[in-house]
């Protein structure tokens, strides 16, 4: 084989017989003679051995937890073909960590193919080869060279849109960050197939065989050594930059608390310095799923104040509302029965308090269908909020039908999962394992009784029915049944005890079909540690606002006390139950 170009097809030339059966080699038919058809195994360097399948084993990580995440996505189809292998739990940590090996390891890689003198392995002047009337093993090693250099494209496309999406952007690039996912899952089909066709077996059991680096004239004197100290300083230089880059939520001084209005105006939010905080991979959001936070926080004396406002083009309040039918009342949903509703909901929005800035919000977000194998599934098979090391999430729930625009936000836990019930293991009831609300008691209840064979898609019993439903629906304004409406502002998608009545069946006489009532009944008064929280809110031009007061300490087992170094996680709920924005990287609270 030559460097020149030429037109004839590139062969080896055969050694001479000297040359095989080396110098006083004896006749044929000797037992000393070597029989021709046995050769030495093929073996590569110890490097490439070590840096070869600790890549593989972190890009294997990299990919099944990020498949997983993949699943969980509304309308996923093609990562859910691998359920049966996707790992399950908490899956953050693995995801973001096994990706930072994975480019540590990408550039350790190619320092060690440049220092032991190995860059003719990937060279592409190897690729002219298919231009050449060359030999079918030349052509394959010159395919296997695009490939690598496919893989490393790939893997530098990963890195880019996943510190993009760390940071809080989304859109496009969640699309990008899968798609370059799913070509580095080919590429590991591909790169198997090429090496077995390159060499058979023999090839594929070279990464087995361990043999020392050969010297080259050029060649550092610690190649390895020198590649995994690159490849450290990458992994140093990643953790740095993130730690150094969070933001911190200062806690201004005032003298006075703001009016819970859910305007921004007051003068005592003017000293109060806002943080953004972009989330995404949520549901609805005009599509985009993302929506950007700004976040401001105060004291005075013994208590707290906070502002959050996000965007969010439509103010949705019909959280499952009833509308009567021919057949009788029927509860508007697409996913109720499985939890996971994206269409008749309300609002939300959602701030977890933790004193861990361990990913998935503290360690509290497990993946999958059954993370904890010894407890019931959730319904929707996504997963559980719960934390395993016995600490605590302080998680504030404001909920715009149920009670977040009469000024209440629900005061709500992650912790240690709870025993399921005997209706939980019979799968007739809700699991949410570690995630509950504080002891007490709230304000609201629903309208509407399910029938356990029809699950919310046939007819429901109702609990109460206006007092006048002709009151009731203008309370409600303008009834657009439309999902991505938005409801009037000052409009009431509940009823209060006294705008009602228990259900009979004369009152039920007396409403016409095609009447719309409130899935949300208003009665009694909260309670207990569960209404330790204060809140105003309004929306205005595309955008929600709220206002949070709360004691700096209730003195509740299930609150944390507000203190400085605690971490703060965001989510938006455009009119979905559980499909919120993901925010990755916490804030950090300082108090001044």
């Amino acid at each position: 084989m030559t460097d020149q170009v030429t037109t004839n097809p590139l062969e080896l030339t055969a050694p001479p017989k000297s040359a095989r059966t080396g110098l006083g080699a004896k006749e044929k038919g000797s037992a000393a003679v070597r029989p021709e058809d046995i050769k030495p195994p093929v073996r590569s360097d110890l490097g490439t051995i070590l840096l070869h399948w600790t890549l593989v084993v972190a890009i294997f990580v990299s990919l099944l937890t990020g498949l997983r995440l993949s699943s969980d996505a509304e309308g996923a189809w093609f990562s859910k073909l691998f359920e049966p292998i996707l790992p399950q739990g908490e899956i953050w940590t693995w995801h973001y960590v096994s990706a930072v090996f994975v480019l540590a390891l990408i550039f350790s890689y190619a320092a060690y193919m440049s220092l032991a003198r190995l860059k003719r392995r990937i060279s592409s002047k190897k690729i002219v080869v298919l231009t050449l009337p060359a030999s079918n093993k030349l052509r394959i090693a010159a395919v296997n060279v695009i490939a690598y250099w496919i893989l490393f494209a790939a893997v530098v496309t990963l890195t880019a849109t996943g510190v993009l999406l760390y940071v809080g952007h989304g859109g496009i690039w969640v699309t990008v960050h899968y798609t370059s996912a799913l070509v580095v899952l080919t590429y590991i089909v591909a790169h198997v197939i090429l090496h077995y066709a390159y060499g058979g077996i023999a090839q594929l059991l070279r990464l087995f065989r361990p043999q020392a680096l050969r010297r080259f004239p050029g060649m550092a004197v610690h190649p390895l050594g020198i590649s995994l100290a690159i490849g450290a300083v990458i992994i140093a230089g990643a953790v740095t930059l993130d730690f150094g880059s969070r933001q911190d939520l200062v806690v201004a001084s005032a003298a006075e608390l703001p009016v819970l209005d859910g305007d921004l105006s007051d003068e005592v939010w003017q000293d109060a310095r806002p943080v953004f905080v972009r989330t995404q991979q949520g549901s609805n959001l005009s599509g985009t799923g993302e929506s950007t936070v700004e976040v401001r926080a105060l004291r005075v004396g013994d208590k707290i104040a906070f502002a959050f406002r996000w965007e969010d083009a439509t103010r949705s309040l019909k959280r499952h509302p009833v509308v009567k039918t021919e057949e009788g009342w029927r509860m508007l949903n697409n996913r109720a029965d499985l939890s996971d509703e994206t269409a008749y909901y309300e609002d939300k929005f959602s701030v977890a308090f933790s004193k861990s800035d361990a990913f998935g919000g503290g360690a509290s977000t497990h993946m999958g269908p059954k993370p904890l194998s010894d407890k019931p599934k959730a319904f929707h098979g996504r997963g559980l909020h719960y934390t395993t090391d016995g600490s605590l999430l302080d998680v504030w729930q404001w909920k715009a039908a149920r009670g977040g625009m009469l000024g209440k936000v629900d005061d709500m836990w992650f912790g240690t999962p709870l025993e399921p019930s005997a209706d939980h293991v019979a799968g007739k009831s809700r699991y949410s394992a570690g995630y509950s609300a504080d002891e007490g008691k709230a304000f609201y209840v629903y309208n509407y009784i399910g029938d356990p064979e029809t699950h919310y898609h046939g007819t429901v019993g109702v609990q109460r029915l206006p007092v006048d439903y002709t009151k009731t629906a203008a309370l409600m304004g303008n009834i657009d049944l439309s999902v991505e409406s938005s409801e009037d502002e000052g409009s009431q998608w509940w009823m209060l005890e006294e705008e009602s009545v228990p259900y009979s069946e004369e009152k039920d006489a007396e409403i016409p079909v095609g009447t719309v009532i409130p899935g949300v009944l208003i009665q009694g008064e909260y309670a207990g540690s569960r209404a330790d929280l204060m809140g105003g809110s309004e929306w205005h031009d595309g955008y929600w606002t709220l206002e949070v007061i709360r004691d700096m300490d209730t003195g509740h087992h299930q609150d944390l006390a507000m203190e400085d170094g605690l971490f703060v996680w965001l989510s938006v709920f455009d009119h979905n139950q559980t499909r919120h924005t993901r925010h990755s990287r916490p804030v950090r609270l300082t108090l001044n």
